[in-house]
């Protein structure tokens, strides 16, 4: 007797049984299928039926292109399954999950959904904080709605399997078609030209909107690699070490004059230079219509007036921290990568030359301070080929205070005095807190929020500004402990502080657009382009360095600023940046600054050959044959990773739970 007779498999009907019916039922749902599949994705990804059908009228050979290719998608899931209705429901899926990831994305960071984003780990959960409000849970609830739907249909409707060698062949042919659609074969190409396709990589979020998601998507596979520059050979990496060679000798060419000064403060002493890049850090009284009721970040004001100081251009908003890391370590610039990309996940897996193993050389101990796991965004492994002596990360920090949900800004300060204090050498230390950290939708993040927003604001609008202004002004006071007491010791120092990005404040921009810093517009301008990437930094040392006041630069720039006016010697990846700051101090993917302070959306034609060698010279780094160094600078730029990387810290103080495994990754 069995135990479950209603779970029975179900025969077949004699629809199932007639070859006819059921082969036409098939092509009808082959054929019916994918435009709904095309429907749901774009509209999920737009967010609007009007968006949606407007887009499908004015784009009809693109919409083909995107119900082809999600056409594609669904036989390569009829064969893995074998069930039409099963392989409808799974397809479905994941296509509308990719196209609601795409939607929360775009909203969230102004990024879509790319394909190394597939790649993620844990990483990629920290966005499900940032969707849990009632809009986020309708559009997830209707998504499951649907896809329970379909498989209640499996049960209700024919089966319409295919036989084994039909699902090979079918499966094999479909997935070949997705292959030469991601990497461009010629037939493919010729098709998708022939369609209208048109590739925005400098702006993916258009580049989504125009192509649709699916074929977007799809033309983004090949930016998994790295297409090599036209004309990277060894002859032009000679080229290039001779310009740099060049420079390197004219920047030398100082008077004793201006270096004397310098020299004397530091009574032969090499300076402690410490960078802090703040989780978010951004000047909230740079919202024009909004007022506080005191001032939030006043230790960066008063350094802005007495200081060094300036703006520098970000190639990320609302998060990608470890992009602009990358940016500000190596010198090398985020706008010669595939839009989205995470080089410290995709690309660093040999010794890369950076500021670490620069002040290396120089007999610094360089260390990374991170109060956040050390897993995150690869930083265990990239740091030891960026070349550092030790890492820091949360798991590392005794009994650390906390403010809100993470670390405080208050226990990194004091954890940069301790290793500046302990350590002999002096030390070249690369921070990075957490404290101020989204979401800021939660109005008990913080006991209360004394420093009050007042302006045409909504009160969901003013509490994740005051929230967000709460950290702001902690990270302030905790630039100010780090002054307080470097400025009684007699170690020189210099302390560089500036953000990694603005912060995500509200759904589509709400809180800029409501503070008048953006428009309604959704297609900025260049002007608000530059605003919405530009964040505050500020330099202090108790070596009374002379103020300056530094037009915008990109971050990939900062290294070699600082070297600059500490009087260093620029290695050769900085000197080329060098060079370059002087003539494009702003150089973003879709927004490049020139010497003038003028703003364009590409590089202009006088800067194009010093652009095109610094795109050639990262490229020789990251996956080039290292020409560069047979001509130049040869122990930096082939500088191995430190045999005693973070041996200072013994994994045997961690729980179980969180010693590294041997990929560096934390786990049981």
């Amino acid at each position: 007797m069995k135990l479950f007779p209603y779970f029975r498999a179900r025969q077949p009907s004699r629809w199932e049984q007639n070859r006819i019916v059921r082969y036409s039922l098939m092509t009808i749902l082959l054929l019916a299928v994918p435009p709904l599949l095309l429907l749901g994705v774009e509209l999920i990804q737009r967010g609007s039926w009007t968006d949606t059908v407007g887009w499908i009228t004015q784009h009809r050979d693109l919409a083909i292109m995107n119900g082809t290719l999600d056409l594609l998608v669904l036989l390569v899931c009829y064969s893995l399954f074998g069930s039409l209705m099963t392989g409808v429901a799974v397809s479905a899926l994941l296509l509308f999950l990719m196209a609601l990831i795409s939607y929360f994305k775009t909203k969230l960071i102004g990024e879509p959904f790319f394909p190394w984003d597939i790649f993620l780990k844990k990483e990629s959960m920290n966005i499900i904080p940032l969707v849990t409000g009632p809009s986020a849970l309708k559009r997830i609830a209707a998504l499951a709605g649907v896809i329970i739907f379909l498989l209640v249909l499996r049960w209700l409707l024919p089966r319409l399997r295919l036989k084994w060698s039909s699902r090979i062949v079918v499966g094999v042919l479909s997935l070949l078609a997705l292959y030469s659609f991601g990497m461009r074969t010629p037939w493919a190409t010729q098709w998708m030209d022939r369609m209208g396709a048109n590739e925005i990589v400098w702006n993916q979020k258009q580049n989504y909107s125009d192509n649709g998601l699916a074929l977007a998507f799809t033309m983004n596979v090949k930016n998994i690699v790295v297409a090599k520059p036209e004309g990277y050979s060894e002859p032009s990496m000679a080229a290039v070490a001779q310009n740099i060679a060049a420079t390197q000798t004219a920047m030398t060419v100082v008077s004793s004059k201006e270096t004397a000064p310098l020299e004397k403060k530091l009574q032969g002493k090499r300076p402690n230079v410490i960078f802090i890049m703040n989780e978010a850090f951004w000047d909230p009284t740079l919202l024009p219509n909004v007022q506080f009721s005191e001032d939030p970040v006043p230790t960066v004001h008063r350094l802005q007036k007495e200081s060094t100081s300036g703006y520098l251009l970000s190639p990320q908003f609302g998060g990608g921290t470890s992009n602009v890391e990358y940016e500000v370590l190596s010198g090398n610039s985020m706008s010669f990568l595939p839009g989205g990309s995470v080089p410290y996940q995709q690309y660093i897996n040999k010794p890369l030359p950076s500021l670490a193993s620069y002040f290396e050389s120089k007999d610094y101990k360089s260390m990374a301070i991170h109060s956040y796991e050390g897993w995150f965004w690869n930083r265990e492994n990239v740091y030891k080929q960026m070349g550092f002596e030790s890492f820091k990360s949360k798991e590392r920090f005794d009994n650390p205070e906390y403010k809100g949900f993470f670390i405080s800004d208050d226990e990194v300060s004091r954890s940069i005095i301790k290793e500046v204090d302990d350590t002999e050498k002096p030390m070249f230390i690369y921070a990075v807190t957490m404290q101020n950290h989204g979401p800021y939708d939660d109005a008990k993040r913080y006991d209360s929020n004394p420093i009050k927003a007042e302006g045409n604001l909504t009160e969901d609008a003013r509490s994740i500004l005051e929230t967000y202004t709460h950290g702001a002004h902690d990270a302030d006071q905790s630039l100010q402990m780090l002054i307080d007491h470097f400025e009684q010791s007699d170690e020189p120092t210099v302390i560089v502080f500036y953000g990694d990005h603005l912060p995500m404040l509200g759904m589509d921009y709400d809180v800029y657009k409501q503070g008048g810093l953006i428009s309604q517009s959704a297609q900025w301008s260049l002007e608000e382009n530059r605003r919405m990437h530009s964040v505050p930094f500020v330099m202090w040392s108790n070596l009374d360095l002379p103020k300056q006041q530094v037009p915008t630069i990109s971050d990939s720039f900062l290294g070699s600023f600082v070297l600059d006016t500490l009087q260093m010697e620029k290695p050769a990846s900085f000197a080329l940046g060098d060079q370059l700051r002087r003539q494009t101090p702003g150089l973003l993917r879709d927004l490049v600054v020139d010497a003038e302070g003028g703003l364009h959306q590409t590089v202009p034609e006088a800067s194009r050959e010093l652009v095109n060698q610094y795109k050639e010279l990262q490229y020789d780094q990251l996956f080039g044959k290292q020409f560069l160094s047979k001509y130049i600078d040869q122990d930096y730029l082939t500088k191995s990773t430190l045999p005693n990387y973070n041996a200072e810290f013994d994994d045997s103080r961690l729980p179980a739970t969180d010693k590294m495994d041997a990929s560096g990754r934390v786990g049981s």
